[in-house]
């Protein structure tokens, strides 16, 4: 109804799971990461979990667009079946012919063994993919875990991922299903957009729907919608759906707050008084309240102003109190707190960092045979990265601050802040961050250029040894170090995981995403990471 009225070809938040509007977020480009390196594993189990409406579903619709021409795949939607069932569903998905009316689990598994071992005869992979697996009952979680029994002395014959609610993970944790879990090879939880990514979720989905003109949902009403969400993209169609609706039918040319709570209120089944009282009032209030405060700071600096001379000495200078309870003198007389965590970056690679050199710390870092990267994650980025990680963090006061990550194990984290070595719950840190960091890394020893497919070399070697490191096996024993088409395919795959141009080119970029995901190389946050 209102397309035509904004100038849209398509509606733009359809909660349909439409491959064309998926927003790669940092999250959802891990989540398909750990789905792409699944697929080229050699079996096992993959696990992917999330909260209602976080993308599960689109990330996996994504999954299926990229999936290798030589993947037969079934697909499992409504998995409340007893064993028999749902043996009997794979079969049809993979189009495997049985008599019916006489289904056994013996017979329905022996079916499945000789298609299984058909498609690994010419050089195919099986996969099964089975949502809303948190319904699945503990007799039938057993069941799928025998069917990864069948192999060959190589490799499994199925790959299975499953898709499902946190609750799926307190399932998995059960010890009757310990071997289960045991064998799940990669596993990641999806989380709600972060608040800086809810406008370019947004214009992107306004984007492919065709939108040319103007802005339909300005910054202060984005805003709002984080609050009102909380970031999880499901609530974020429904209501930004409803909100375009209601600006249509008010001939507005952009959603106003107004619109956006009256849409939230319909979706939620919420009367409008009831939540603007919940909403808009405590907003005034806090307001208020802050304007009293800063009318008070005011005062205050004012009448000290009277009391200290115009140019106090350094020794005079205040200290603060930051976000983890540490006294640091004034910015104008000690190091910044920034370079003091590349101080303890540096230190972890046993090199050198100088603030006061007229090189920024990158090209000190270059200086010195190493490289920076930046990036944003979360707490599970820092976790594969598994490296000495810089970190911005927001205090109270909406004032930057850093520090540097030099251990992690489980939630117990060491870090350096300040020049202070402090230890304490990986999660009092993650409440403070924005999701901004920044490692080093170095180039392998081998690599001399950019290698492109039909180049040899030492290098090639270390590539094929991080492509086995990522699928979990050895790396191929050559004859010829030679970039051939095989190891050029598990590039491009890579690099389209990693949200990189898929051209099979190696260079820099897609080495550094490499060693990120590898751990390789340097020192680590948790050096017993992948030690059984």
């Amino acid at each position: 109804m209102y397309k035509e009225y904004f100038g849209l070809k398509e509606a733009p938040f359809s909660i349909a799971p439409d491959p064309h509007y998926f927003y790669i977020s940092e999250g959802h480009r891990e989540a398909l990461a750990h789905l792409m390196y699944g697929i080229n594993s050699d079996g096992g189990f993959v696990l992917l979990t999330g909260e209602v409406g976080t993308g599960k579903t689109t990330v996996c619709r994504c999954l299926i667009e990229q999936m290798p021409e030589d993947c037969e795949v079934a697909f499992i939607l409504n998995p409340k079946l007893s064993s028999v069932e749902l043996l009997a569903a794979i079969c049809d998905e993979f189009r495997i012919s049985y008599p019916k009316g006489t289904e056994t689990v013996k017979d329905l598994v022996a079916w499945i063994n000789d298609f299984l071992f058909l498609i690994h005869e010419t050089d195919r992979k099986a996969v099964l993919i089975i949502e809303e697996a948190q319904n699945l009952s503990v007799e039938v979680l057993e069941q799928i875990r025998l069917l990864t029994n069948l192999e060959t002395s190589q490799r499994k014959l199925l790959q299975i991922i499953m898709l499902g609610q946190p609750e799926l993970k307190k399932t998995l944790a059960r010890p009757e299903l310990r071997q289960l879990s045991q064998r799940i090879t990669a596993r990641f939880h999806l989380g709600p957009l972060a608040k800086h990514e809810i406008a370019a979720y947004v214009n992107h989905r306004l984007s492919v729907a065709g939108l040319v003109r103007g802005e339909l949902f300005p910054q202060p009403v984005i805003r709002m919608l984080y609050g009102l969400t909380n970031g999880v993209p499901r609530l974020i169609n429904v209501i930004c759906d409803r909100a375009l609706l209601g600006a249509y039918t008010q001939g507005l040319e952009s959603v106003d707050k107004k619109t956006l709570i009256t849409a939230a209120n319909e979706v939620s089944g919420k009367r409008n008084n009831r939540w603007q009282q919940k909403t808009v009032y405590p907003w005034i209030a806090a307001v208020f309240l802050i304007a009293l405060i800063v009318a008070g700071a005011v005062y205050y600096i004012q009448s000290l102003m009277h009391t200290t001379t115009k140019e106090p000495t350094m020794a005079s200078a205040k200290t603060a109190v930051n976000a983890f309870g540490e006294d640091k003198q004034s910015p104008t007389t000690l190091v910044s707190s920034r370079e003091k965590a590349y101080q303890s970056l540096f230190n972890a690679w046993q090199i050198t960092y100088d603030p006061k050199n007229s090189f920024t710390a990158c090209e000190q870092v270059q200086k010195q045979g190493l490289l920076c990267h930046e990036g944003k994650g979360n707490l599970e980025t820092l976790r594969q990265i598994n490296k000495p990680v810089l970190l911005r963090l927001i205090d109270t006061q909406g004032k930057d601050y850093y520090l540097t990550l030099t251990s992690l194990h489980g939630d117990n984290v060491t870090y350096t802040m300040d020049n202070v070595i402090k230890s304490g719950d990986i999660n009092e840190i993650i409440r403070k961050w924005p999701g901004d960091y920044e490692i080093l890394w170095r180039l392998p020893q081998e690599y001399t250029d950019t290698l492109k497919p039909g180049g040899r070399g030492a290098f090639v070697m270390w590539l094929d040894k991080q492509l086995a490191s990522l699928e979990g096996k050895k790396a191929r024993s050559r004859l010829k170090n030679i970039y051939d088409e095989e190891m050029v395919k598990k590039v491009k795959t890579f690099q389209t995981a990693a949200g990189l141009k898929p051209d099979g080119i190696v260079g820099p970029t897609t080495i550094a995403q490499l060693i990120i995901k590898t751990g390789s190389d340097g020192p680590m946050l948790d050096d017993k990471k992948g030690v059984d």
